[in-house]
C-alpha cells in the first residue's frame, strides 16, 4: 500500500478554503469513484495555517501511476502543492466507530454542517 498527500499554501491564491470547499460539493469528488486501486481519498484543510491538500490511500505503487482524473485543485489554487510526497504504508488498523463506512463523509458533502 501507498499514501500519496499533496499540500498547498493558500496564502498566495485567490482561492479559499470555502471556495474549495464548494468546488468538492460541485464537481470535485465525483470523478474519484472510478478510480481503480484507490482505497480513499480525503480533502484536508487547516484554517488556522489557511492550508488545503489531499491524502490518498492506493493499493499499490502501480495504481499511483495511472491516468488520473484533472487535476483541478493545482488550476483553481494557480499553482503546484508546495508538498507533493508518497510513502509506503507499514500497517494499518482500524478502531472501534460508528461508522458504516468513510466515503462520503465531510462538511464539503454535507451542506448542513459547519466548519
Amino acid at each position: 500500500m501507498k499514501v500519496s498527500i499533496s499540500w498547498w499554501n493558500l496564502d498566495e491564491s485567490e482561492q479559499t478554503i470555502d471556495s474549495l470547499r464548494e468546488y468538492l460539493r460541485d464537481e470535485g469528488v465525483e470523478p474519484w469513484h472510478a478510480v481503480t486501486g484507490l482505497g480513499l481519498k480525503m480533502w484536508i484543510a487547516d484554517r488556522e495555517t489557511n492550508r488545503w491538500g489531499a491524502v490518498m490511500v492506493w493499493e499499490s505503487a502501480e495504481d499511483t501511476r495511472q491516468q488520473l482524473p484533472p487535476n483541478r485543485a493545482n488550476d483553481l489554487i494557480g499553482y503546484p502543492p508546495e508538498l507533493r510526497t508518497s510513502f509506503d504504508v507499514e500497517a494499518t488498523v482500524e478502531g472501534i466507530h460508528s461508522l458504516t463506512g468513510l466515503a462520503g463523509l465531510g462538511p464539503a458533502l454535507d451542506v448542513r454542517s459547519e466548519a
